[in-house]
């Protein structure tokens, strides 16, 4: 019975470190702005840069990574937590991040949750290539959903050849049905290149 509580209670911890609007928080004591107003309208740290102070968007971003890396590292690595309990850990910061009680259940799109859930998990090995999947993904495609898209695809890859194990897979699963959600308005519409590559496409022709 103790295991069970003690699991419960770090899925719900969990949940709640990733329900931390950190870039709201930061947004109204530094900026004195919400930045639900900037960009896409969303929570998160992409919209505190746009609010136009870089070491805020800076520290917003790390601290909705921490948010999700700290108690899915601990519980995965300290704990030794395993099977569906470390699963439902894993994925109970991403969706305090979409679900935040703290803003009435409408939270942000839970990119950097989602990269924290995978440095706590697998610290460097997949989080890593999905970093670089998504940077590359911002330079040359657009809607910005797709780039998200291409760095769960790197996650994937780096699984199945370093880490194929079922565990990992299932984070995976889940983490990307609830990213296609809170990307799904960027991903009905097909991908297509940024400006800049086809107008050097255009420069050959």
């Amino acid at each position: 019975m103790h295991e069970y509580l003690t699991w419960i209670l770090w899925i719900l911890i969990a949940f709640l470190c990733g329900s931390l609007p950190f870039s709201v928080w930061l947004g109204k004591l530094f900026l004195h702005a919400d930045v639900r107003q900037y960009g896409d309208g969303n929570p998160g740290s992409a919209n505190v840069f746009r609010a136009g102070n870089k070491a805020v968007g800076a520290l917003a971003l790390l601290l909705d990574v921490a948010k999700a890396a700290a108690p899915v590292g601990w519980c995965y690595y300290n704990l030794s937590i395993r099977g569906l309990p470390m699963f439902l850990i894993a994925i109970a910061p991403v969706l305090g991040h979409v679900f935040s009680p703290f803003l009435r259940f409408h939270g942000g799109k839970a990119i950097a949750a989602s990269l924290g859930v995978w440095i706590g998990l697998t610290l460097w090995k997949a989080s890593v290539v999905g970093v670089i999947g998504t940077l590359i993904g911002i330079a040359f495609v657009s809607p910005p959903g797709w780039s998200v898209m291409l760095g769960l695809a790197g996650i994937l890859i780096s699984l199945l050849v370093w880490m194929p194990e079922p565990f990992l897979l299932s984070v995976w699963v889940a983490e990307t049905l609830i990213l296609v959600f809170t990307h799904r308005s960027d991903l009905r519409h097909r991908p297509v290149l940024r400006a800049w590559i086809t107008r050097r496409l255009n420069r050959r022709k």
